[in-house]
């Protein structure tokens, strides 16, 4: 095995169907949905109520020191916890890896104010029920957390991560919307290979489920406006669709220098064998699917293998319907009929995190032997002409699993892993 191949020797997950990756893959195999009613939006007088949070989450058990919660927005405490999960299920101990060669980059989004840290400061400049501008910069700071503006940084997330971890070596964060914790994934692997560091914490972490994102995507139209059975909102590619949710959670993966990993007698879980990412400008007369089938090519070739030995695809899948025909398409001609699987169908739109939390589902798909589902597939889409894996999930003996994500202004990423 050449030196510098990357593998995964852990995974951590908080997600709004599980938290750790045992409780992930049997929710994703019963088709069991993390999209309900969120209670503090229904009283909010927004048009849409539903989404997928992370009901059962307790910072507390995971995030140590506990005093630090006090500076964390709630994508630095998803990202931290799934950190530690990841680190545990790797058997890394505090102090087992030289803190010079450990590094972390993660995949974030923009993080909102929560509205109890809002309040005091819009209180503050109300005069006879009306916002008094002229009181902001006085009155309004005044009543302002003075760390607040450390809670809401993007690399917050990171910075958090390597604190609790001792992780010296390289940091970054990858702010790219939905590509964001693939992006993550694949300049962790780079820095390994680049001799910078022998492990790497990478993955991503976001919590859009905050009234200031509700209000954003409302106005925005990209929210579905809900079914009676808020489980059966997220349809991907089927002809039914009619629009996303929003959604929290996180997953880190520990990824290793093959001899590394080996020397300590780690348990390799897969390994990343190959990755590309294309872009596709707004304004160009390429058909907008170009960018996406152009990077699911080359991450076959960097794979140095052939399409027909991709064993699935994991699709972004945002269950909106011009976005999932793109998406089919681009798939279709470049893999044929690939079984192809859609994670969101269980979540939602994870933003920053998707990518990583979704990646669960193919490292366990590669162990397991099964493709879980692509759940609320009743209604094939003629448009969207892709083997969309439904019902239960399909036994499957290729070693091989191929992750794409993609944004809607036209970046587009792929990953292949290999089952070790």
């Amino acid at each position: 095995m050449p030196s510098d191949e990357v593998v995964i020797t852990g995974v951590g997950v908080v997600s709004p169907i599980g938290i750790g990756k045992d409780r992930v893959w049997e929710a994703l195999c019963s088709g069991r949905s993390g999209v309900r009613s969120i209670g503090r939006l229904r009283d909010s007088g927004l048009p849409v109520e539903i989404g997928a949070a992370v009901d059962d989450f307790d910072p507390k058990a995971l995030v140590r020191p506990r005093k630090s919660l006090k500076v964390m927005a709630r994508d630095a405490q998803l990202g931290v916890a799934a950190s530690v999960l990841a680190c545990d299920d790797a058997g890394i101990a505090q102090g087992g890896v030289d803190p010079k060669r450990l590094g972390v980059v993660l995949g974030a989004d923009p993080i909102g104010s929560a509205i109890e840290d809002s309040e005091p400061t819009y209180r503050a400049c109300m005069v006879d029920g009306r916002f008094d501008y002229a009181r902001w910069g006085k009155e309004g700071m005044a009543a302002t957390f003075p760390l607040n503006f450390l809670r809401v940084l993007p690399n917050m997330v990171a910075s958090h991560v390597s604190i609790a971890h001792d992780a010296r070596g390289p940091n970054n964060t990858i702010h790219q919307g939905e590509v964001s914790s693939l992006l993550a994934l694949i300049e962790a692997a780079r820095v390994i290979q680049r001799g910078m560091a022998d492990v790497m914490i990478s993955g991503g972490a976001s919590s859009q489920t905050k009234p200031f994102d509700w209000v954003r995507h409302c106005v925005m139209g990209m929210l579905s406006p809900g079914r009676p059975d808020p489980a059966t909102v997220m349809r991907p590619f089927d002809a039914d669709r009619d629009g996303q949710v929003l959604g929290e959670g996180a997953a880190a993966y520990v990824l290793e220098r093959r001899s590394h990993a080996e020397a300590r007698g780690a348990r390799v879980l897969a390994r990343i064998r190959g990755w590309a990412s294309n872009y596709r400008p707004r304004n160009s007369p390429a058909p907008r699917e170009s960018s996406i089938g152009r990077a699911l090519a080359a991450a076959v070739q960097n794979a140095a293998i052939e399409p027909r030995d991709v064993g699935h695809v994991n699709a972004h899948g945002i269950s909106m319907p011009e976005p999932d025909r793109i998406e089919a398409r681009a798939i279709r001609h470049c893999l044929g009929e690939v079984p192809t699987t859609a994670p969101k169908s269980y979540f939602g739109n994870l933003g920053a995190a998707g990518g990583a939390v979704e990646m669960v589902a193919s490292v366990m798909a590669l162990a397991d032997g099964r493709i879980p589902a692509t759940l609320n597939y009743r209604q094939p889409d003629p448009d969207c002409p892709i083997r969309v894996v439904h019902g239960d999930p399909l036994p499957s003996p290729m070693p091989t699993a191929l992750l794409l994500n993609w944004t809607a202004i036209g970046q587009a990423v792929a990953v292949v892993l290999e089952a070790c």
